[in-house]
């Protein structure tokens, strides 16, 4: 397997770059507070082992290429926990993100033997790849990336398309694919929700 490549951008993706084979996607941000810690980084990749880094310094989010890919209707954007971070990117870059896959919730449609449906659970399971998160809670906001940052952002997306595949085959096995893409055509909506103040409510309960 050969080494992988991150390319780190500033404010936007570079002109001509395509993904075909559909995109993985991650967003780094100052908390988890979309109204109040901004967005930081989007980190991108076509599951070639190269993941690009779009650093954002918190004033010009006008990202053109970006939000015309986060809005192509014939590329697949996959994320996982994709609730947060199409949340994320429609306060900050005021797109609806579509479509979109979600990992975790395939996880959790397929894999109902566990209750481990993080990134690093998903990985490590389906791949044989151990992740490290140590870099999970640093300061997104600084004007330089470390090393150790960039690979960290890369690491969230460079093995998506694999896992996506690996839990496409579980879903069709337990035949829960219909119920995997209502949920995906949900989530935009799920995260206007949260944007609008409903994030701890479960508007389907009693």
């Amino acid at each position: 397997m050969t080494a992988p490549k991150t390319k780190l951008h500033k404010g936007d993706l570079p002109a001509g770059l395509t993904f075909p084979n559909g995109v993985a996607i991650d967003t780094e941000t100052l908390g988890l507070n979309p109204h109040r810690d901004r967005l930081c980084l989007v980190q991108l990749s076509s599951g070639d082992g190269t993941a690009h880094l779009v650093k954002f310094d918190g004033k010009d989010y006008s990202a053109p290429r970006l939000k015309a890919l986060l809005t192509d209707p014939k590329v697949l954007k996959i994320f996982h926990f994709a609730r947060f971070d199409i949340a994320v990117l429609e306060q900050y870059l005021g797109v609806a993100t579509a479509p979109i896959y979600c990992t975790k919730i395939a996880s959790k449609l397929s894999r109902t033997y566990t209750d481990r449906h993080g990134l690093k659970d998903l990985v490590g399971e389906l791949l044989g790849i151990e992740l490290s998160k140590q870099q999970q809670s640093s300061d997104w906001g600084a004007s330089e990336l470390s090393d150790s940052q960039k690979a960290y952002a890369a690491n969230d997306v460079l093995h998506l398309h694999a896992v996506k595949t690996k839990l496409d085959m579980m879903l069709a096995r337990e035949g829960r694919e219909g119920f995997a893409n209502e949920a995906f055509k949900f989530l935009p909506t799920r995260a206007r929700l949260d944007l609008a103040g409903f994030e701890e409510d479960d508007i389907f309960a009693h």
